[in-house]
């Protein structure tokens, strides 16, 4: 590969491999540990994104690798860098997303000798990536970077991270006169064999690196799931009265775009629930598309397909579904397949590839199963008009449920919709449409809440001419919203609109019914918007139903503009999701 700068030293490496993966950003939170990174991947020209706080940074990352499909990459300084960032890596390992972590290190010849930020890295974070690389030698970065990329795409998809100590990253003429003034000048045999033992060391971090070997791509393979899975599927779906699938963001593993994936489940005819970035696979309108009533669609359904889902508290860990039904599931991962439920058939393998080839073996379209479609929807549009309903009570501030069908209007057909908090953003879960696939970011299966600012970074860096709804809880808000000062920084437009009902109300419904005290669950009507203009964003604020519709106008015209808008919607309390905590 030819490289358009001089390789000087190890973060120019790294730097390389990067660009050979066509790695377009790199997040980070500077740190003297890994400034050669940052040097090296500006020299050739992937952009480099300075973040407040290092989980962003993960968090911005993952956004990239579930977006793009490209491993998202981050770099932390050692020590605090690293424990910063282990909720956000767990949550990309949760939700399987692909990408890449580079952390700093103490010099190897100092490590567990007190030096600065120095700590046992490897049992701290191997819990929550795939894997973990420590480098050694300066001539294994690049073949460690190109295994990270392997590993982060194979099978189930997930973060690696890469520990890099300071000595491998900089020149070897500093490191060497680093390792020279560490020795002194003394003369005594002891001095003397420091002297030998540490230039006998730094010839071993530097040895084989003089040459130079441009980085090589491995290919993935494509986890294909077995011919008797699919026959078995087969046959199940086309006894089925009432199929029905569940289709989660592991289906879009290795599609993009989404176009084949849903030209297949139109072809199967199968209703549908989308969750995770399957969320606007089928567009807003699809008539097979459900969005309501799911727990009782599944308890209906005789012959029920995950795709991509695992049977955990979100499915009430496979008790949904109910024992006479025919499960199906399909997972690149055995142990998710067979999680809580063991189904009929197991098909491993990746999830889209398994549903096209489904769809190549059967045109259930062509099956009459009108009623059951009808009965689907009928539930679904009895729903819309209690939300409806919902959305025509009036009180002294918004009600949230109006707020979001004027969101839903106003947002362009390209929005993509990031989504951080508990009850504000359920609520937009029902009522807001993604426009396509990967069109909406949540955390998923981890329920994390700060990965607005990160999702919000990395979505509107990968999709630069779509508009970035971000919607803000007031409690997670709290999390990011010194972020606003890297959206200015580094001009990057978003709309973010805050639910500001002064509480953490998703846990405050449940405590205070059952045990009658609001402890820790009480907030301010804290004035965010001012927050967000000091640190150079458009704030705007809305305490009345009639004021939403000229804010969120003067919002999409400030972000047109290429500014970062923060909506403080003060809101009503309601008691639209009753009951709806899970465990």
């Amino acid at each position: 590969m030819a490289v358009e700068h001089q390789i000087e030293h190890g973060g120019d490496r790294i730097a390389a491999a990067l660009q050979k993966h066509s790695v377009p950003f790199l997040f980070t939170l500077c740190g003297g540990h890994i400034s050669p990174i940052l040097s090296g991947a500006k020299a050739l020209n992937i952009r480099v994104i300075d973040v407040r706080d290092e989980a962003t940074a993960v968090f911005a990352a993952d956004a990239v690798g579930r977006l793009s499909g490209i491993p998202g990459v981050a770099a932390v300084t050692a020590g605090p860098g690293l424990t910063n960032s282990l909720t956000a890596l767990k949550n990309a390992l949760l939700a399987q997303s692909p990408m890449i972590l580079f952390g700093g290190a103490a010099p190897t010849a100092l490590q567990g000798r007190g030096a600065l930020q120095d700590i046992k890295q490897r049992p701290v974070v191997m819990p929550h990536v795939k894997l973990v690389k420590q480098i050694a030698r300066v001539r294994e970065l690049i073949p460690t970077v190109e295994d990270a990329f392997f590993v982060a795409c194979d099978g189930v998809p997930g973060p690696v991270f890469i520990e890099c100590p300071i000595d491998v990253l900089y020149d070897e003429t500093n490191i060497r006169k680093w390792y020279t003034d560490a020795t002194g000048k003394g003369t005594k045999m002891g001095d003397r064999l420091l002297d030998w033992y540490l230039k006998q060391h730094v010839d071993s971090i530097f040895s084989g690196s003089h040459e130079f070997i441009p980085p090589e791509k491995k290919a993935i393979v494509l986890p294909h799931a077995s011919d008797t899975s699919l026959s078995e599927a087969v046959i199940a779906l086309a006894r089925a009265e009432r199929p029905l699938m569940i289709i989660g963001s592991q289906a879009l593993a290795n599609d993009t775009d989404g176009n084949n994936l849903a030209r297949a489940i139109r072809r199967l005819g199968i209703p549908v629930f989308l969750s995770g970035m399957g969320r606007g696979l089928l567009g807003r309108e699809d008539p097979l598309q459900m969005r309501h009533q799911r727990r009782q669609a599944l308890k209906d359904s005789d012959c029920v397909l995950l795709a991509g889902v695992p049977c955990d508290f979100r499915l009430d860990y496979g008790r949904h579904i109910r024992r006479s039904a025919v499960f199906i599931s399909a997972n690149r991962s055995q142990q998710d397949a067979n999680l809580n439920r063991k189904p009929k058939t197991a098909a491993i393998g990746d999830v889209g590839n398994f549903i096209e080839r489904l769809s190549d073996q059967i045109q259930l379209q062509n099956i009459n199963r009108s009623n059951w479609l009808k009965q689907l929807r009928s539930r679904d549009d009895a729903r819309e008009k209690e939300i409806d309903e919902e959305a025509k009570k009036q009180g002294e501030f918004v009600n949230p449920v109006a707020l979001f069908r004027e969101i839903e209007s106003a947002a362009d057909d390209n929005a993509v919709f990031v989504a951080d908090g508990g009850d504000f953003v359920a609520t937009a879960s029902y009522i807001l449409r993604p426009r396509g696939p990967r069109a909406w970011l949540d955390p998923g299966a981890f329920g994390t809440l700060g990965v607005g600012a990160g999702f919000a970074l990395g979505a509107a860096l990968c999709r630069p001419q779509s508009e970035i709804w971000l919607i803000y809880g007031d409690g997670a808000c709290g999390y990011g919203l010194t972020e606003f000062d890297t959206f200015v920084r580094h001009k990057i437009p978003v709309i973010a609109v805050v639910g500001n009902d002064a509480g953490w109300t998703q846990i405050a419904r449940e405590q205070v019914k059952i045990l009658k005290d609001d402890v820790g669950t009480v907030l301010a009507r804290t004035d965010y918007h001012k927050v967000a203009a000091a640190f150079g964003a458009e704030g705007i604020v809305i305490k009345k139903q009639s004021e939403v519709a000229d804010a969120l106008k003067k919002a999409k015209e400030a972000f047109k503009d290429g500014k970062a808008v923060l909506i403080n919607v003060w809101l009503n309390k309601t008691d639209f999701r009753e009951g709806s905590i899970s465990m």
